[in-house]
This record gives structure tokens, C-alpha cells and sequence, in this order.
């Protein structure tokens, strides 16, 4: 009989390990992100604050929003949180996703040398573009399909500047992430597009300054989306739903608003703006 219940109690506990261990995969999900929120320090401060509120552990992939989206496309990620509308309202046409969510939004800044060779200093992002094309002055792109480059591509586009097919000594693309560019724009003394985010939490700035601001057309928007559970049942509906749900509620918003750099914003929720 003994040994009967002791079987029954080995058996017990192993059903209560299997089931914890059921709960806490039920719990966890994978979010592809942009390198912009994970440079900045954004999840840094705010997935403990999920974990802690909602009890979802989020695992995240950096990546361009381009590389972001593919994840999401091969159903390899439960959800993915990027900036470029455009790619984003692509992905849900076409069945990738289900509904796209605006979170927050901050804006890209025209990086530079402090003594600022070409003369850029301003509020007009493309007429700068314009005179660094004109005066051959050092520029760094990510070169990455990120949301940044893509608005760099955009801005370039707006400046009259064709850069297909350009060989020119002045435009470098590098292929990475959004730290690397600023580094290799703070050694060689360059102009790059950045997220004000990552440049604010970025160190290794040298001569580096920002050149033009506030200019409408660096306004730069986030967007959540779950990945379709129709085209992918791995997907974790009921968890990346809430984590989506907690994100732009109240609590999740208040917490955005609330992560600062040296006393400054980096991110600015709208959930609510039902033109973002």
C-alpha cells in the first residue's frame, strides 16, 4: 500500500510540473521588433513590466522592420511591433496578419558633424538631403529594409535624388542595424538618418550632433499586428492578443509615456488616434 501512494505522489507532482511547464510555454511569445526599440533601451524597461502585469513573458527578435515582417510571413514570430505603414498595411492584405494597432510614435532626426561640412542645419530634411547629394558629403544608410531606411529611402525620393544603381564615394550602405550606423558615422565623420530614440541612447556619439529636426515628414509611426493563427496554428492568439490588449490600454500607454532618457521622452503613445 505504501508504495502504492508513493507512486501515486511521484505521479502527482510529475503532473504538476508538466502542467506548470504547460502554463509558462502558454505564456511565452515571440515578438520581431525593429532594432530602434531594442537600441533605445525601450524593452529593456518595459517587458519586465508586461511580464509583471500580465504574465507573458515576451521574447524578442531585433531586426530590421523589413527582416521583422519576413519573420512573421515564415510564422516565426507570434507578433510583430515596426514602423513602415506602408509594409505593414501589406502584410495584413495579404493574410500575414490580422489587425494592425498604432502604439506610439516618435520621430527620425537628421544626424551630423558638429561643425556640419555641408551646411545642412535646419528644419528641411529634404533640402538637406538635397545639398549632401550636391556638395558629396559623407552619408551612412542602414542599407537594411528597416523602417528607417526605407523613410531614408522615401526622403531621398522627395529630394529628386535616384540612388539606384549609385556608385558614389559619398553614400555608403552598410547592411546593419541602426547602433552600427551611428557608429560608423561618428568614426568617419558622416551624416546619417537616425530614430531619436536610438540617438538618444546611444554613446559613442564623438562629433556627432543633431542637425535637422522637426520636420513633418520625419514623423515616424509604430504599429503592432498579431500574426494570422489561421495561416500558422503555432501562433499564441490568446497571449500576443493580450499583450497587444495591455500595450494600448491605459497601463500599457501610461508605461511608455514613462520611459525617459536623461529626463527626455523617447516615445509617445496614441493608441487611441484613429489616424495613426
Amino acid at each position: 500500500m505504501k508504495h502504492l501512494f508513493a507512486l501515486f505522489v511521484v505521479a502527482l507532482v510529475s503532473l504538476a510540473i508538466v502542467g506548470r511547464h504547460a502554463r509558462a510555454e502558454g505564456q511565452t511569445i515571440v515578438v520581431a521588433s525593429t532594432t530602434s526599440t531594442e537600441d533605445s533601451g525601450l524593452f529593456r524597461y518595459l517587458l519586465p513590466i508586461v511580464q509583471e502585469k500580465t504574465g507573458i513573458q515576451v521574447k524578442v527578435v531585433a531586426q530590421g522592420t523589413g527582416q521583422a515582417l519576413d519573420t512573421g510571413r515564415r510564422g516565426d514570430a507570434d507578433a510583430v511591433f515596426v514602423y513602415a505603414r506602408a509594409a505593414e498595411d501589406k502584410f495584413v492584405a495579404e493574410g500575414f496578419g490580422l489587425k494592425r494597432y498604432p502604439v506610439m510614435y516618435n520621430d527620425f532626426v537628421l544626424i551630423g558633424p558638429k561643425d556640419d561640412p555641408a551646411g545642412i542645419k535646419g528644419r528641411d530634411v529634404v533640402a538637406a538631403l538635397e545639398t549632401i547629394k550636391d556638395r558629396g558629403a559623407a552619408f551612412i544608410s542602414r542599407g537594411d529594409r528597416s523602417g528607417t531606411h526605407l523613410a531614408e529611402l522615401r526622403l531621398w525620393k522627395e529630394a529628386g535624388v535616384e540612388l539606384s544603381g549609385l556608385r558614389a564615394a559619398w553614400y555608403k550602405e552598410i547592411g546593419q542595424g541602426m547602433g552600427a550606423a551611428l557608429n560608423n558615422a561618428s568614426s568617419s565623420n558622416a551624416y546619417v538618418l537616425s530614430d531619436r530614440g536610438t540617438w538618444l541612447a546611444f554613446k559613442n556619439r564623438g562629433d556627432l550632433t543633431i542637425l535637422v529636426e522637426s520636420d513633418k515628414r520625419l514623423f515616424n509611426q509604430y504599429g503592432l499586428i498579431l500574426v494570422n493563427p489561421a495561416k500558422y496554428p503555432s501562433v499564441n492568439k490568446e497571449a500576443g492578443q493580450r499583450f497587444i490588449d495591455w500595450l494600448t490600454s491605459p497601463d500599457g500607454q501610461k508605461a511608455i509615456a514613462e520611459f525617459k532618457i536623461g529626463g527626455q521622452q523617447l516615445f509617445y503613445p496614441n493608441a487611441n488616434d484613429p489616424n495613426a
